[in-house]
């Protein structure tokens, strides 16, 4: 079995929409908005996408082995 990541399955789920929703309005906002406000949404969703890979890595990690003494 593998290890569990830090975020619970329902956290990682509202991890990736939280992403693809940020991923999607920064485009959309620079096409309609004239200023550089759009690019906060670049940045949290580098965050959100961050916090999505660092739980990939500790999901994959091999379980520590119990060895007797």
């Amino acid at each position: 079995m593998r290890s569990a990541g830090f975020l619970s399955e329902r956290q990682r789920r509202l991890a990736w929409v939280g992403f693809f929703l940020a991923a999607f309005q920064a485009p959309l906002a620079a096409k309609l908005i004239d200023d550089a406000s759009w690019f906060f949404a670049v940045v949290v969703a580098l965050v959100v996408a961050t916090v999505i890979v660092a739980d990939d890595a500790q999901r994959r990690r091999p379980e520590p082995a119990n060895y007797p003494e």
